[in-house]
């Protein structure tokens, strides 16, 4: 990190030094060995139930791939996505939280910044396209029509693309990756903003792009995606089964979707708080034991996702007439 040294005329430098440029180990960790093994016991947990699950989701969606409808495609990148993050990253921080400190040095840290965001923003953004294509299939009923497969892998490109590029900015030297305060984790280098006003425009280019817009495209689709619902009900009851059918597929759908991104928010959103006052508040003022929580919090968001995909789909099954019968029915017509 010499490259980031902070410069002796830089009044912002002097009024405040990050935690990572600071005397002491930034590696070593700051929380007790107690509170170190319950997070690596933590995340243990979490990232074998997250490896089993999304596993299980790819290895079934691959045995029908040539089945799979666009939005189903969009939740296997989104399972991709969260594979990643728990075989990629997870390994890292588990090792280093059962030692006692960040094991990898700065290239690690650096490497582990990287996947961490490359695959969090894949999903995010994946989220994002799914929610548009619900929002478009039910409000604009015509766009189904001519929504293909390749529309989806066209999008799945846009997407990693996208990823790729803002995981991959900070090593442009507008940016960078450093340790969190606890130090058994590393991050984007949120205290770049309290530095210069490059520093600035980079944490908010990352905010907005990875987080608001497509948050805010996110709440729109669905919002709008409600109002339509409950003003449509009525109609599609005096249609034929057939058309009743792919509406309940449709809705299942969206359920679907609606509660991984509910999920994903719920786990990020402490962590973007604390972030964005480590950038632009006071970072000294956040106790050390509290940060590491949102972090814990943030990291369990790749586990949830197959769960709700599971649950939702056997209350589909069950709560339809011929239970079990009627979900395979339903399967064999996709």
């Amino acid at each position: 990190m010499s490259g980031m040294a902070s410069d002796p005329n830089n009044s912002s430098q002097e009024e405040y030094i990050p935690h990572y440029l600071q005397k002491e180990d930034p590696f070593a960790s700051k929380l007790s060995r107690e509170a170190d093994i319950i997070a690596g016991f933590y995340l243990t947990i979490i990232g074998i139930l997250s490896t089993l699950g999304n596993g299980y989701v790819i290895f079934m969606s691959s045995k029908r791939k040539k089945k799979l409808r666009p939005a189903e495609i969009m939740t296997v990148n989104l399972a991709v996505c969260d594979l990643g993050i728990s075989v990629v990253g997870k390994p890292f921080s588990i090792i280093s939280f059962f030692c006692h400190r960040w094991m990898f040095g700065w290239m690690g840290c650096r490497w582990y910044g990287w996947a961490g965001f490359f695959f969090g923003c894949g999903s995010l953004i994946t989220m994002t396209a799914v929610s548009l294509d619900r929002y478009l299939k039910i409000c604009h009923l015509s766009y189904g029509t001519w929504l293909k497969r390749h529309h989806a892998f066209i999008c799945l490109a846009i997407i990693w693309a996208y990823a790729t590029f803002w995981a991959t900015v900070p090593f442009a030297g507008v940016g960078n990756y450093a340790p969190e305060p606890f130090g058994t984790s590393c991050t984007l280098d949120w205290w770049l903003a309290q530095a210069s006003v490059a520093g600035q425009v980079f944490v908010l280019s990352i905010l907005f792009f990875c987080l608001l817009f497509p948050t805010a495209v996110i709440v729109f689709s669905y919002v709008k995606i409600i109002l339509k619902v409950k003003s449509s009900t009525k109609e599609v009851a005096h249609y034929d089964t057939r058309i009743q059918n792919s509406h309940i597929l449709e809705m299942k759908l969206t359920k679907v979707a609606m509660l991984i991104c509910a999920g994903f928010l719920i786990a990020w959103i402490p962590y973007a708080v604390v972030s964005v006052w480590s950038a632009f508040g006071r970072p000294d003022s956040v106790p050390i034991q509290f940060s590491v929580i949102p972090t814990l919090l943030a990291k369990s968001a790749a586990m949830y996702n197959p769960i709700i995909y599971q649950v939702i789909d056997c209350k589909f099954a069950c709560c339809r007439p011929g239970g079990l019968k009627a979900k395979s029915s339903l399967k064999k017509s996709r």
